[in-house]
């Protein structure tokens, strides 16, 4: 991964916010991100498709559902900078936060 894409992938305020509510749960689906961010599907699996294809996320299929990770291929240098951000970073993500850990019934936790 060259610097610029990785920026560049980064630069939608949506596909930042995932990436950091993954990051922060290690995995989620797609409807655990809708419900967090009150998007739509098709929104959020279009940004996963770019994150995915970016080479920052990895997907794996359990059942019906597909989760996502962060990319286990990606090189040190871009998740350091992932990790400082989700850990270090300012709590900017507390409300997408709450709404997700308020989430009645999340797959592959209770359903």
């Amino acid at each position: 991964m060259d610097v610029v894409g990785f920026f560049k992938a980064l630069a939608d305020d949506t596909r930042l916010r995932i990436l950091m509510l993954i990051i922060g749960e290690t995995e989620l689906c797609v409807c655990e991100l809708t419900e967090a961010l009150g998007l739509s599907q098709p929104k959020i699996s279009r940004h996963l498709r770019l994150l995915k294809d970016a080479g920052l996320l990895q997907d794996r299929r359990q059942g019906q559902w597909v989760y996502y990770r962060q990319a286990d291929s990606l090189p040190e240098w871009c998740a350091g900078q992932l990790s400082h951000l989700a850990n270090k970073g300012p709590d900017w993500l507390q409300g997408e936060k709450k709404r997700l850990s308020a989430m009645g019934c999340r797959p592959g936790r209770c359903c």
